[in-house]
């Protein structure tokens, strides 16, 4: 494994790169909760945050301050260390997973062989958490909660990382940035459009994302695996929740919408094509929850081993197959 700094490997940048991370989690998590309220306000013909600040700009803002100002209550019978250490293994590899990212040419904290890799297995240690949360709050609502999202990643994990595979034939590497510079004469989305959806699909169940939040579903398990949780600790789940949406669209970015790349004849920074392509995808998943309804349990899981893997099979196969032929 050979490892690749675009930043100047000191103590003193590092530290900064990590508060400059830390900033922008907390910065997209207040953005997109206001996004999304003014989102369903719009598909329910309302208008959404209006009071605080501009456009209810600020009103992420105060409920930040809300929960901050918030008592941490522990319930009696909760196993301390797992219910403690849960919403912090919850929220850090994601944190982790956003420096492996190229957002510009030149503007990468690091840059991995095998980057690709290791962003699923930060991912994998986020659902460890989860159930770590389940199971420590001793309560069968959470418990129920924190089943279903095991089931459903292992589930859904399958078609994401079958349908990642095809671009990595593509390109012939697992660097993040060396596949967006694969991509300078055709986005991959033109070769690879089922994998695209196969990918797409499965990230928005991958995040618990409706029509698939059966592990958070209100009116059957109250709150899921965060039920017992309030204040910060709650804030931890929701932020992770946010950060984990930008995630995957950061990856369906960087493998199949080009990365940082844009028209050659339009002079904007690459960062600014990287970001657009990543929130113009999030807008899609926060249309889609808010226009389908929660699919049941056994729907979920028949649609996942039933229809995404077998298509993200066959898919692979034929590409396979089409590159050795073409090559």
């Amino acid at each position: 494994m050979t490892l690749h700094v675009l930043w100047p490997n000191t103590a003193l940048m590092t530290v900064l790169a990590g508060a400059v991370l830390m900033a922008y989690v907390a910065f997209n998590g207040m953005l997109l909760v206001w996004l999304e309220r003014k989102v369903s306000a719009r598909f329910q013909r309302r208008l959404g945050p209006t009071e605080v600040g501009w456009a209810g700009l600020l009103q992420s803002a105060a409920d930040v301050i809300k929960l901050l100002a918030k008592q941490l209550i522990t319930p009696r019978h909760v196993d301390r260390p797992l219910y403690h250490l849960a919403p912090v293994l919850v929220f850090v590899p994601v944190l982790a997973g956003i420096s492996l990212f190229p957002f510009d040419r030149h503007l990468q904290l690091h840059d991995f062989n095998i980057g690709l890799v290791l962003l699923f297995a930060l991912a994998g240690l986020g659902f460890l958490g989860i159930f770590m949360a389940g199971w420590g709050s001793n309560n069968k609502y959470a418990l129920l909660g924190a089943m279903r999202a095991v089931a459903q990643n292992i589930a859904y994990e399958i078609p994401l990382i079958l349908a990642t595979l095809p671009v990595v034939l593509l390109a012939r590497t697992m660097s993040l940035r060396e596949v967006v510079e694969a991509q300078h004469q055709l986005w991959f989305i033109v070769q690879q459009p089922v994998a695209f959806a196969i990918y797409f699909i499965a990230a928005v169940a991958e995040t618990n994302r409706a029509p698939f939040d059966i592990p958070e579903a209100e009116s059957e398990l109250v709150a899921g695996f965060h039920t017992e949780y309030s204040g910060m600790r709650f804030a931890f789940f929701f932020l992770a929740e946010y950060t984990n949406m930008t995630i995957v669209c950061m990856i369906a970015a960087t493998l199949f919408l080009g990365g940082y790349i844009g028209p050659s004849w339009l002079p904007v920074p690459g960062w600014v094509w990287f970001f657009g392509k990543v929130y113009l995808l999030l807008l899609v998943m926060m249309w889609l929850r808010w226009t389908f309804p929660r699919l049941r349990f056994d729907q979920l899981m028949s649609f996942a081993w039933g229809v995404l893997i077998p298509l993200a099979i066959v898919n692979l196969l034929l590409t396979a197959v089409a590159i050795k032929v073409w090559r």
